[in-house]
């Protein structure tokens, strides 16, 4: 059986439980025995609860038995981000300080995820405090990729990267502040979506006007974000942001199972520029894979032309409104354990606690004028494409690179640039497979679409995946598992 359920998207594995094709329990067996085999090599799930999925999964099996109804995620075993928190289970953020918290509730997402019925596992890893695009901590060690275990899965949602590109799941939870959905996605050859700040609503008690990190997936197909998006996205009590509209709207015919039409992107006017006019260094093979998917987009009917926005104030709001933000998780607990935080973490804090009022003023000033470029860009486009990492995946034993092309980077931000910019204008983005190497590692292309147009965004990466079905290529480590 295990064969038969390695590579199933998420809607086929539902499908087939709810049809009694297969048992939930049998899912879970296949899930653990992948941990089983790949996770010694990858270090990508770093908590796991067998007995009690097994349970779960047990209850499941019976619910359908007695034809109870079931939700659209019934009985798919899935490991979440270990930054979500995990109701009785350890969420530890990768660091020291948190390495035995149990939090007694679950994120909204996990709670969304459980009663669309999907069955909790375990946790995946990711750098210290989520910061950084290299998943490595010292309570977990380091994650690696698929496709070369020397080269590094990126972040910091790089845990769930690597349990989809293995087949250990099809489907995964993330957040995204500066890329840690779409950079991971890139590395691994799979897709990350960070929708517009509403989707899935920030809450109370925490931060619920954050605006900067996102909560989001990751899956095989863009077909499988639309169905984890519609069974957690929609507004929420406590979520001053939430944006109104249900879960339902990522309910569309051309995500379904056997919906058969051609993709087709007649009438999309795309602005496209890999590099942003020179704006970003990127790594000749990445950008040359990059540039070559223009072609593709041509050929499923969208204009594209060279016009993108004026990101020149982007970098500014970023790196003060992350930094305002790490001060405002973060700060307390630099005071109370300075010795216990990567050093990374500490100049983000450390930058956010030295902002004057006149910084903090200004960066505003540059977000309204970062807001009237983008809204101006997409009076007139559908689509802005860009690359999404700017290097291959990197040497999973160094912090991040320092250079790209010789020209050295001031800070382990800097090479994620086409990510961080991104998260700055407030869009929605998508990362969707693009190519490999010619060592064989992944690129990813970025898909930006105007605040709010998520659903249409998501139409237009899934015509990109089937035209090129560049997704369907697996590493060897997982595909020659017997």
């Amino acid at each position: 059986m295990s064969k038969e359920l390695d590579w199933l998207s998420t809607r086929e594995l539902a499908a087939k439980i709810a049809t009694k094709e297969i048992s939930a329990r049998e899912a879970l067996s296949d899930h653990l025995a992948r941990i089983d085999a790949l996770n010694p090599a990858l270090n990508a799930v770093v908590t796991r609860d067998d007995e009690g999925a097994l349970a779960r999964a047990d209850a499941a099996d019976q619910a359908v038995a007695n034809g109870e109804p079931i939700g659209p995620l019934h009985g798919v075993p899935m490991t979440h981000k270990d930054t979500h928190d995990t109701a009785g289970m350890r969420t530890t953020w990768g660091s020291p300080i948190m390495a035995d918290r149990v939090p007694e509730t679950d994120s909204l997402i996990i709670a969304r995820l459980k009663a669309a019925g999907v069955n909790t596992t375990g946790k995946t890893n990711v750098p210290e405090f989520a910061a950084g695009s290299h998943t490595f901590n010292p309570v977990f060690g380091t994650t690696v990729n698929p496709y070369d275990t020397s080269k590094s899965a990126s972040g910091s949602s790089g845990g769930v990267g690597a349990v989809l590109a293995a087949g250990i799941q099809a489907s995964g939870d993330g957040s995204d502040m500066g890329g840690s959905l779409r950079s991971p996605a890139s590395f691994n050859n799979v897709v990350g979506f960070r929708p517009s700040n509403g989707r899935i609503p920030h809450t109370l008690p925490g931060n619920p006007f954050a605006w900067l990190a996102q909560s989001g997936f990751m899956a095989r197909t863009v077909s499988d974000v639309a169905l984890t998006m519609s069974a957690t996205a929609g507004p929420e009590p406590g979520g001053p942001r939430s944006i109104s509209e249900p879960g339902s709207v990522f309910d569309l015919p051309e995500f379904e199972l056997g919906h058969q039409a051609e993709p087709d992107l007649h009438g999309v006017k795309i602005g496209f520029n890999p590099d942003l006019n020179g704006l970003l260094p990127v790594e000749r093979e990445v950008h040359d894979i990059v540039a070559g998917t223009a072609d593709v987009f041509s050929e499923l009917g969208a204009s594209v032309v060279d016009t993108i926005p004026n990101l020149g104030d982007a970098d500014e709001v970023f790196n003060v409104r992350r930094a305002l933000d790490f001060v405002h998780s973060w700060g307390p607990l630099l005071e109370q354990h300075p010795e216990q935080i990567k050093d990374s973490v500490i100049w983000n804090i450390e930058m956010g606690l030295k902002l004057t009022g006149t910084e903090v003023v200004s960066a505003d000033r540059a977000r309204a004028r970062l807001h009237g470029e983008v809204d101006q860009f997409f009076g007139d486009h559908d689509l802005l494409v860009l690359t999404t990492c700017q290097v291959l995946p990197f040497d999973a034993s160094i912090e991040y690179p320092t250079e790209i092309n010789g020209v050295g980077l001031e800070n382990y931000l800097d090479w994620m640039r086409a990510l961080c910019l991104i998260s700055a204008t407030g869009c929605p983005a998508i990362s969707v497979p693009a190519g490999f190497s010619e060592s064989g590692l992944p690129v990813g292309v970025q898909l930006v679409a105007k605040p709010g147009a998520d659903v249409d965004l998501l139409r237009m990466a899934h015509a990109f995946e089937t035209a090129t079905q560049v997704h369907r290529r697996h590493p060897q480590l997982a595909a020659s598992m017997p």
